[in-house]
């Protein structure tokens, strides 16, 4: 049930930030133009080369709260390690605002494509991008301590709070206040220093009162795990964004910043897959330490399959109606046809990717981090010369469809290889009922809706009930693929049924 109520609770929670996350970009981009959009684009990458900085902490915080509430860790190991690793992040994020504020005037001048925007309006852009990502990462330390300790439901109502005052508040300062990129990053900035002191707060009420003090002895149990994280997200790091790097440097930030907001819609695919494996990895830690296979390979398979049945649909309604989406959400045809076509293959990607997410969480629930560590390695040694060869060639789509081959890889070579030590028995069952039978399900329903595709002309309206209703019937065959889910639905249906007869 616990579980149960995590999965609803980062499926609410999550799902409310990412509405208001998207639903106010086409606002943002009509008062501050694509080209300041673009700007985002260079805000994510900044906030993805932090997880240098975070050497490992935030999911080696994670995973020993999970274990203090399994019974495997003390109240004063786990009080000092969270002490610890709170005064490390304070020192990192004062480093990384300083580090950013440093180059903020060489990335505008010299690193971006600027055509239309004031050259000091997007070195101030970035001046206040220090502070903002400083902040972000102080958070991620606090939401992995939370969703260790399984306070997921709490976490996530905070978080639903405070993304509607980041996107609400975001849209009266540019309406009523400023209508300039400086004034966007200003107020995200503010809502993070809200966000860090009711997370923290947060953590430090949900642990049992004691007595808590820095001591750097406290990380000598977990440094080896931390260490492999460490490396596993630097190797992460160069595979997921070495394109926006290249990108940044080769497009103009116009162009960059379509491939931008494509990178964004597509990461859709990542919010349906996150509160799964949120909620699934304590719950792994747990049986991992007590030792129960036949459950954990029941909660394995399940979260597998949840993943697929979800995302499948999307990633095939983004594959396949790209352009139409873009069109349907922001009503600018203009930015749909020039984002549409790199939106489907970064879809198909992320969905990819997203299909190992619980294989991945499976091997750190066993401490096992030398298998992707390896895959890792390999991977950038092959891919990061494929992107320096294709991305001045073939540009952003280019980039798109090594992501695609990059995340096939990943589902032959880091699976396969996983199951050759855990859970031997339960490899193909996860390749073929697991995965495949969702997949192909929605991708053969999208195909047949595909013949009723609006034209051309058609108003947002059409497309909006034509895009619902091709997602319902992706989904519905989806889940009919998989045998409980038939099951239940077959028994609603049959309830239903004797409620009605006479």
């Amino acid at each position: 049930m616990s579980l149960r109520r995590n999965v609803i609770a980062n499926y609410l929670g999550q799902a409310w930030v990412a509405l208001m996350g998207l639903a106010f970009i086409p606002i943002y981009i009509r008062y501050l133009g694509i080209e300041a959009w673009g700007l985002m684009g260079l805000f994510a990458l900044l906030q993805a080369a932090l997880a240098l900085l975070d050497a490992g902490v935030t999911p080696t915080l994670g995973r020993e709260m999970a274990r203090f509430t399994a019974g495997e860790q003390s109240l004063q190991a786990i009080r000092d390690l969270l002490r610890t690793l709170e005064r490390v992040c304070i020192v990192m994020a004062v480093l990384i605002a300083a580090a950013v504020w440093a180059s903020s005037g060489w990335l505008a001048n010299d690193w971006l494509k600027v055509d239309k925007l004031p050259i000091d309006s997007v070195q101030r852009a970035i001046s206040i991008m220090a502070l903002l990502v400083a902040l972000r990462f102080v958070e991620s330390i606090y939401k992995s301590a939370l969703f260790g300790l399984q306070r997921q439901v709490w976490t996530n109502g905070v978080n639903a709070a405070l993304a509607t005052l980041r996107g609400v508040g975001a849209v009266l300062i540019l309406v009523a206040v400023s209508p300039t990129i400086e004034a966007f990053f200003l107020w995200q900035a503010l809502v993070s220093l809200l966000s860090v002191f009711f997370l923290g707060s947060g953590v430090h009420r949900t642990l049992p009162r004691g007595r808590a003090r820095f001591s750097l002895a406290a990380l000598l149990p977990v440094w080896r795990f931390a260490g492999g994280m460490t490396g596993i997200t630097l190797l992460a790091l160069l595979l997921t964004q070495v394109d926006k790097l290249l990108l940044s440097r080769l497009l103009s930030l116009q162009d960059f910043g379509y491939y931008s907001l494509a990178s964004m819609v597509a990461g859709v695919v990542y919010l349906l897959i996150t509160p799964i494996a949120t909620a699934l990895f304590p719950k792994m830690v747990e049986l991992v330490s007590l030792r129960d296979p036949t459950e954990l390979a029941g909660v394995y398979h399940h979260g597998a399959q949840l993943v697929a049945v979800l995302t499948a649909p999307v990633a095939a309604l983004l594959a396949f109606h790209g352009e139409g989406v873009l069109f349907a959400w922001s009503g600018n045809i203009e930015l749909a046809r020039a984002a549409g076509p790199i939106l489907a293959a970064l879809a198909i990607g992320n969905f990819l990717n997203g299909l190992v997410y619980v294989p991945y969480h499976l091997q750190v629930a066993h401490g096992w981090i030398g298998l992707t560590l390896r895959i890792n390695v390999l991977a950038v040694a092959l891919v990061v010369p494929m992107f320096l060869w294709i991305v001045p060639r073939h540009g952003a789509l280019g980039a798109a469809w090594v992501w695609i081959g990059l995340n096939a890889g990943y589902i032959v070579l880091n699976v396969g290889l996983m199951h050759r030590r855990l859970l031997v028995a339960e490899k193909w069952r996860w390749y073929g009922r697991d995965v495949l039978l969702p997949s192909l399900g929605a991708a053969v329903a999208m195909l047949l809706a595909h013949e009723f595709n609006p034209t051309d002309s058609a108003s947002r309206g059409v497309w909006l009930a034509y895009l619902f209703f091709a997602y319902l019937g992706a989904l519905g065959v989806s889940a009919l693929t998989i045998r409980d889910y038939r099951m239940r639905m077959l028994d609603l249906f049959l309830s239903r049924r004797r409620a009605v007869s006479p």
